[in-house]
């Protein structure tokens, strides 16, 4: 490919042009984090290297990986099970086949590395709506592979993920043969593919049975589940499928503070990967996304995207979820 632009370095800095003639030479009233990442991002480029003729990036032998959902906020992801899982699946694969494997961590601020990252590929995991950190990797021309389906998928786009709407209507069958028939959603926090592909479905199966939904939005800090206040003060629910890993925790808080009984009261469904709810009184049933499978499977396109000219074929790699049936959500 031809060398690059003022325009190019640009893109993959996130500033405008004139920024960038600024900080390139010496001139204009610029913070110094952002003189230094401009000049970075033109380094990492290759700007001023190319003389007459082509260039290409050297092969670094590097993957990057980043979650890039939930908005850019300092959260710990790897203490969460499904990433957890995820990142050793992921660097156990990379690792074999030659490559080291570099972990962003979540914020998004002044000097983050995605602009500068010298990495070969990237992993993305959970990539929201307008995520900054995708839009300068595209303009940077680095290689990626999504774990979840992209908001705004390209052609050539390559994604890991599960069925997620077979998965929902698995879970719900489950739970109205097991005798519910009021069906909340613990949803709705996250802006990445699985929020949405969920909760389409859900409201999907509800509309074909005639029942209305019932979606109780989901938050990080909520311990007491005071979310289902109002819903188990009423009875209005009597059974809840929670998509994310402390969901479960939250529900059965909030029933023993109403005085439900799981399962008796309130039959529970967790998507989570934490082995402690299989060991809990009750034992809470869950769905397992398979996370290790994913990651290998998303590192074994990338490479993929790298070494071989024809590539994976572009769309989904699905991996199938499973459900794990325990005490509560087992029949009335």
């Amino acid at each position: 490919m031809s060398g690059p632009t003022i325009a190019d370095i640009a893109r993959a800095a996130e500033v405008s042009t004139a920024t960038v003639s600024h900080a390139l030479n010496g001139t204009g009233r610029l913070s110094e984090s952002t003189r230094r990442r401009v000049r970075e991002t033109a380094t990492i480029l290759g700007y001023g290297s190319y003389g007459h003729g082509s260039y290409r990036a050297p092969r670094t032998r590097g993957l990057g990986l980043a979650v890039t959902t939930f908005a850019g906020s300092a959260w710990n992801f790897v203490a969460v099970s499904y990433f957890s899982q995820w990142l050793t699946a992921a660097t156990s694969a990379a690792h074999a086949r030659g490559y080291s494997l570099t972990t962003l961590p979540a914020q998004r601020g002044a000097g983050t590395p995605w602009h500068t990252l010298a990495v070969d590929g990237m992993l993305l995991l959970d990539s929201p709506k307008g995520d900054p950190v995708l839009r300068a990797l595209r303009a940077r021309g680095i290689p990626v592979v999504f774990d979840g389906r992209p908001a705004d998928p390209r052609p050539g786009d390559v994604w890991v993920d599960n069925d997620h709407a077979a998965t929902t209507r698995e879970v719900l069958d489950h739970l109205a043969a097991a005798g519910a028939r009021r069906i909340a959603l613990h949803c709705g926090f996250g802006d990445e593919h699985y929020t949405y592909a969920v909760t389409e479905a859900y409201e999907r199966w509800c509309a074909e049975r005639g029942r209305p939904p019932l979606p109780i939005r989901f938050e990080p800090d909520d311990d007491p589940g005071h979310a289902f206040d109002q819903v188990f003060r009423g009875r209005a629910a009597d059974a809840v499928y929670s998509l994310y890993d402390p969901g479960g925790r939250q529900v059965l808080a909030a029933a023993a503070r109403h005085g439900l009984r799981v399962p008796d009261e309130l039959l529970l469904v967790c998507a989570s990967e934490d082995p402690a709810y299989a060991q809990g009184d009750p034992a809470v049933s869950t769905v397992t996304l398979r996370p290790g499978v994913i990651g290998e499977a998303a590192v074994d396109a990338l490479v993929a995207l790298l070494e071989d000219a024809r590539g994976p074929a572009p769309g989904q790699i699905t991996v199938p979820a499973a459900l794990t049936v325990r005490a509560s959500s087992r029949p009335r």
